[in-house]
C-alpha cells in the first residue's frame, strides 16, 4: 500500500512537470513572436538561450519516468499513463525548439529587416498558445472532447499559413538580402505551423491513454 502510494506520488510529480514545462513553452513562443514583430535581437538571443532549460527539464521528465518505469514495472493503464508522458514531454521540447527557431530567425533578420512580419502569425501563436492550454486541460483531466477539439484549431493554424505562403510567394523580392529575409519570416510561420501540430499530437497521446488505442485527429 505504501509502495502504491509512493508510485503515485511520483507519478504526479511527472505530471506537474509536464504543465511547469507547458507553462514555460508558452512563454517561449510568445517572447518569440514578439521578438520578431519588434525586430528586437537582443531579446531573442535570450530566448535562444533560456531553451536551454526546457531542455534539462525534458531530461528530467525523461529521467523520471524511466526510473519509475524500471523500479515499479506498471502495467495496463499505469504504464499508458507514464509512456504518454514521455510522449508529451518529448512533444513540448519540440514546441520549444520551434519557438528558439523562431527567435533564431529575429537574429538572421537583424533590428533592420527588409521584409515585415505577416500579421498572420502573431494570429497562429494565439491559437498555438490556446492549443497548448487545451492539450494540457484534456492531458489533465482525460478528457477526449477536450482533445478532439485541437483537430480543428490545428486547421485554423494550416489555413494561416497557406496564407502567409501565398502572399510571400507574391513577393517581388529580387534582392538577394530580401529574398534572405522572406525566407525567414516564411520560416517562422512554419515553426508557429508545427507547434500546432506538436499540440494536436497532445491530443492524439490524451485519446491513447483514455482508449488504449492510438487515433489519429486529422483524420
Amino acid at each position: 500500500m505504501v509502495a502504491r502510494s509512493m508510485f503515485h506520488a511520483e507519478q504526479q510529480h511527472i505530471e506537474k512537470l509536464i504543465i511547469e514545462f507547458a507553462n514555460k513553452t508558452k512563454e517561449q513562443l510568445s517572447k518569440a513572436v514578439d521578438c520578431l514583430y519588434k525586430a528586437d535581437v537582443a531579446k531573442a538571443k535570450q530566448v535562444i538561450d533560456q531553451d536551454k532549460q526546457l531542455d534539462a527539464l525534458d531530461h528530467q521528465i525523461n529521467d523520471e519516468a524511466i526510473v519509475l518505469i524500471a523500479r515499479q514495472q506498471p502495467v495496463a493503464r499505469d504504464l499508458r499513463r507514464l509512456v504518454v508522458a514521455l510522449r508529451i514531454s518529448t512533444d513540448l521540447e519540440r514546441m520549444a525548439d520551434n519557438a528558439k527557431n523562431i527567435a533564431k530567425a529575429t537574429v538572421h533578420l537583424g533590428s533592420n529587416p527588409r521584409v515585415k512580419p505577416h500579421s498572420a502569425i502573431r494570429e497562429m501563436k494565439e491559437i498555438a498558445i490556446e492549443m497548448i492550454d487545451l492539450a494540457m486541460k484534456a492531458y489533465e483531466y482525460e478528457d477526449i472532447t477536450l482533445a478532439r477539439r485541437l483537430a480543428s484549431l490545428d486547421d485554423m493554424i494550416d489555413q494561416f499559413y497557406g496564407t502567409i505562403m501565398k502572399e510571400l510567394l507574391e513577393e517581388k523580392a529580387t534582392d538577394p538580402e530580401e529574398i534572405q529575409h522572406v525566407m525567414q519570416m516564411a520560416f517562422s510561420g512554419r515553426y508557429v505551423e508545427r507547434i500546432g501540430d506538436h499540440a494536436t499530437n497532445i491530443g492524439e497521446d490524451v485519446m491513447y491513454l483514455v482508449k488504449g488505442e492510438s487515433l489519429d485527429l486529422n483524420e
